[in-house]
Order: structure tokens, then sequence, then C-alpha cells
């Protein structure tokens, strides 16, 4: 695992998931690795109340019922679609969900406007099939044939960015479980096994996202993903995410409680000025999700790790902020400075603390970027 970048969860989890499936004792649809609830567990984290020897770590932090609602799903046979904005932990969680099924997450299709049936279905080796013809050998099956062969789960992200044929693709596999392959003579359907089904994303912010044809609708169950608002569990998604960052990065680096309060809080206010905002020049493009909370962070840890003086401050948190949430010019820089001067000013002659230095961080990086 050292030699990775980033690691799928069935690596970085290996030996917690092994240990989970030796102690695993309740029954397993079709050929689950874990039951439903140790599936749930493995998300959730464990509690005292579950009774093991030892403690499993949250992963993913939403609610208890949507976590439920897409292991019941999957555990059927209809495919599972999350929806929700722009950094929710969508894709995070139907990783989670793969890997604890499975032990296998990477069949994965990224849908875009290039995507095509091949992606979902199979395509060939031209050398192969100009020195032997077309065979099962010569053919490359695509991710989501893979699962079906192996009884896994596939993974379609951003379904609602690819065209229509791709979509409707999806769907007499989704029905029928099985994909056709007309250019062989024998040995031409591939059916699915037990076990496989299909974990879509969507980003409701995208257009498209209501271009989904009913008949493929109803073979999906739709879990939305909220955005996280709630403080306590905002904190401690953030915080979970920092410990990873500076693990993988070997950084030795506090993260102040009261510069994380200042971070929550910003966007907590960002929030509410989007919310009651008249249009959408009102908004700033950025959904102010938790990912992008994360985002924010990282960029200021490590900035401060690699050109500061090894210690986060407000002046870097600022900076970053600025940065990362001005993505169109003039107008976020415009929203992004309103705010500075509507709420970070007077809150900092109020309360003091690690405000006042936010406050000229986040100037200073306005009047770069202007």
């Amino acid at each position: 695992m050292s030699d990775m970048l980033r690691a799928p969860a069935e690596i970085k989890y290996a030996e917690e998931l092994d240990w989970l499936e030796s102690v695993d004792d309740g029954p397993k649809p079709f050929s689950w690795r874990l039951s439903p609830k140790m599936v749930r567990l493995f998300i959730l984290g464990s509690e005292r109340a579950d009774g093991l020897d030892r403690e499993i770590p949250q992963k993913w932090f939403g609610d208890r019922s949507l976590v439920e609602r897409a292991v019941v799903t999957l555990a059927s046979d209809r495919g599972l679609l999350l929806i929700g904005d722009p950094g929710t932990g969508k894709s995070w969680l139907a990783e989670l969900l793969a890997a604890a099924i499975c032990r296998s997450s990477t069949l994965v299709v990224q849908g875009t406007a290039g995507t095509t049936e091949d992606h979902i279905k199979y395509s060939w080796n031209v050398s192969m099939v100009i020195a032997k013809g077309q065979s099962r050998e010569s053919m490359i099956p695509s991710p989501i044939m893979t699962a079906m062969e192996t009884g896994a789960i596939g993974r379609f992200e951003e379904l609602t960015r690819s065209t229509s044929d791709v979509q409707d693709a999806l769907i007499s596999i989704l029905s029928e479980k099985y994909i056709s392959v007309p250019e062989l003579d024998s040995d031409s359907i591939v059916f699915a096994k037990p076990g496989f089904s299909i974990i879509a994303t969507a980003n409701s912010r995208d257009r498209g996202v209501n271009d989904l044809s009913s008949a493929l609708k109803r073979r999906f169950n739709f879990v939305r993903i909220p955005v996280v608002t709630n403080r306590k569990s905002e904190a401690e998604i953030v915080r979970f995410r920092t410990e990873e960052l500076l693990r993988r990065h070997r950084i030795e680096l506090d993260v102040p409680p009261t510069l994380l309060d200042v971070l929550l809080q910003s966007f907590a206010d960002l929030r509410a000025s989007a919310a009651s905002a008249g249009s959408d020049d009102e908004k700033l493009e950025s959904a102010l999700s938790s990912a992008e909370q994360i985002g924010v962070l990282e960029d200021a840890i490590l900035h401060s790790n690699f050109f500061g003086e090894r210690e986060l401050t407000a002046r870097a948190l600022a900076s970053s902020l600025v940065g990362s949430l001005a993505r169109r010019e003039p107008e976020d820089l415009a929203i992004l400075n309103k705010y500075l001067h509507g709420v970070v000013e007077p809150r900092s002659k109020e309360q003091g603390g690690s405000w006042p230095e936010f406050l000229e961080g986040g100037r200073d990086a306005i009047a770069t970027l202007s």
C-alpha cells in the first residue's frame, strides 16, 4: 500500500475487513463477504452495544437510515442511485459499500459526454481479432461486465453526465441481468452471477439529472445524500479527513480547535448568505460542501508546512478559503469581499481571537487576486 498514492478502501482497510469477516455470523445475501449489519458497522463505526472486541472507526458521516436503505437496495435486484450536491460523499459511500460487500470497489465507469456503450459492455483487442478472430479471449470486458461475471458491485460515476444511449444501455443490464455479444457464434451471452449490482452516483446540480428515462429510474432506488450542516458531524468529517491527510504526508502539524471553528463558522455564514441570495450571481459557484472545507484546510496545511512556519495560522486559512472558493471573477471575489466586510470585520472586533488575523489574510488574498 505504501507505493499507492491512494489505496482503494478494500486495501486500505483490509485488516479490518478480514477481522469483521472472521467474527461475522449474520446471514449474508448472495456471495456477500459481510452481512448487512456488518456492512453498516464497517461504514458507520462500532458502538459499545455492538459487543465487539475492538473498535471500528466511522468512515462515512451521515444519516444511519441512508446507509441502511443503500444496503437493503443492494441486497435486492435493484440498482442503487446516490444523488446529491458535489462533495457530499456519494462516491466515498459507494466505494465503502463495494469494499465491504465484495472486497472490490475499483470496477468503475466514469460517466462523461464521451462515455459510450463499449465502456459499460465490452470492446475488442484489435490485434488479437486480426490474428485469431473474435472470441471471448479477444474481448475486453468493461468494469460492469466484469462485475456481472464475478458477482460483484459495479460502479457508475456521474450517470447523468452520460448520453441517453449509454443510460438506456443500462436498462437491459439492470432488468435482464445479462449482456448479449452478437459477434460470437457460441458463448455469446454473459450472465450476471448472484451478488451483482450497480451503484450509480449523480450530481443534483447537473442539468441532466432530470433527463433519466422513466424506465431507467424504475430500476434504481434513489438515496439522496444531503449536504452535512450539523456542526458536530461536519467537524468530525473534517477532522477525520485531515488526520488521514497528515498521516499520508507524514506531516506533524496541529490543527488548533479555534481555527477549525473559524473554518466551520465561515462555511456556515456563506451557506446562509447563499440561501438568502436573490439570484445565482449573488451566490458562490462553490457548493460549500464538507469536501470543499477539507480542500480548504488541506491547502492551508500544506502551504503552512512547505512555505510557512510549520504551524497553521488564521491568515493561511483565510488565504486558502479565498483561493479555493473564488472561481468566478469578479463575482465570487465580490461575494467574499462583502462577507469579510459585513460579517468577519464586525465579528473580529466583537470576539477577537483568530478572527482579526483571518480578516487580514482574507483581505490580502482578495487584493492579490483582484
